[in-house]
C-alpha cells in the first residue's frame, strides 16, 4: 500500500497507561503485516493527568476532562492525525465536545461495540456489562443497545464494587489474581440474570479480559475499537 492510502491514528491515551499500551499492542498484532512499514502509524498522547472522569462523573467533585481532551485532539490533530480514538470507554461522555473540537473524525467507540455485540448474537436482547461504575449512572451504553433491541444489566452492587477495585489495580499497576477473579464472578453473576452476551467496556478490564472464565459471548471494547483503527487507517 503506498503512503497516500495509509491514515494515520491519533490516540487520546493515558486514562490509564497500561490501557493504551494494550490498544497499541492489539493494533500491531491485528495488522497484516510482512515488515514495518505495513503497520499503522500512531500517534499517541498518554496523558495520565486527564482529570478523573470518576471524581467528576460519580463523586461530583473533579474538574470537568473536556478541556484537557480537548487540548489533546488538538495537538494530534495539528501532529498529522487523520482520525481520532479515545481508548476510555468512561471517557466518551465527553465524546461530541471532543468531535466538535477538530476537523478531523474521532472514532465513536460505545456505537461500534454495541454494533458488533448484537452482530455476534443477532438475538441479543439482555446483555452484561463488565464497566466502570460511572458507565451505569451516566447510562452511555444504554441509548445504543436500547435501539438495537438489548436491556443493558450490571454486576450486584458488592460485585460491582469489586470490579471497581480491580479497575483501580489496574490503572496502578499492581492488580492481583484475587483481583481478576471478580471478572468471572460479575460474569457468574449477569448469566444468572439472564443475559446472553457480556461487553467489557472497560479499557483496564480489557488488559486482564483473557482471564475471564465464562460460557457466554465475550465482545470486549478494546478488541472492536483494534479493529477499527487498522480498518480505518488501512482501509
Amino acid at each position: 500500500m503506498n503512503d497516500r492510502a495509509r491514515r494515520t491514528v491519533g490516540i487520546l491515551g493515558g486514562m490509564g497507561p497500561e490501557a493504551t499500551v494494550d490498544l497499541m499492542r492489539r493494533v500491531i498484532a491485528g495488522t497484516p503485516a510482512r515488515d514495518d512499514a505495513d503497520h499503522v502509524r500512531m500517534l499517541v498522547d498518554s496523558n495520565p493527568h486527564v482529570p478523573s472522569r470518576i471524581e467528576a462523573l460519580i463523586e461530583g467533585t473533579g474538574e470537568s476532562p473536556v478541556p484537557c481532551l480537548v487540548e489533546m485532539a488538538r495537538g494530534l490533530e495539528r501532529q498529522g492525525a487523520d482520525f481520532l480514538v479515545i481508548p476510555c470507554n468512561t471517557a466518551h461522555h465527553y465524546h461530541a465536545e471532543v468531535a466538535a473540537a477538530v476537523r478531523v473524525p474521532v472514532l465513536d467507540l460505545i456505537e461500534m461495540t454495541a454494533r458488533d455485540a448484537v452482530r455476534g448474537c443477532p438475538e441479543l436482547t439482555r446483555v452484561g456489562l463488565l464497566a466502570s461504575s460511572a458507565l451505569q449512572q451516566i447510562r452511555l451504553y444504554e441509548p445504543w443497545f436500547e435501539r438495537l433491541g438489548a436491556r443493558v444489566f450490571y454486576p450486584a452492587p458488592g460485585l460491582q464494587q469489586q470490579l471497581m477495585a480491580l479497575i483501580r489495580a489496574v490503572k496502578a499497576g499492581r492488580h492481583t489474581a484475587a483481583q481478576v477473579a471478580a471478572c468471572d464472578r460479575a460474569a457468574e453473576d449477569l448469566e444468572a440474570r439472564g443475559a446472553q452476551c457480556l461487553v467489557v467496556a472497560c479499557t483496564e478490564l480489557s488488559v486482564v479480559v483473557e482471564r475471564l472464565r465464562t460460557d457466554l459471548p465475550v465482545c470486549d471494547a478494546a478488541d472492536v475499537l483494534a479493529r477499527a483503527v487498522i480498518r480505518e487507517a488501512l482501509g
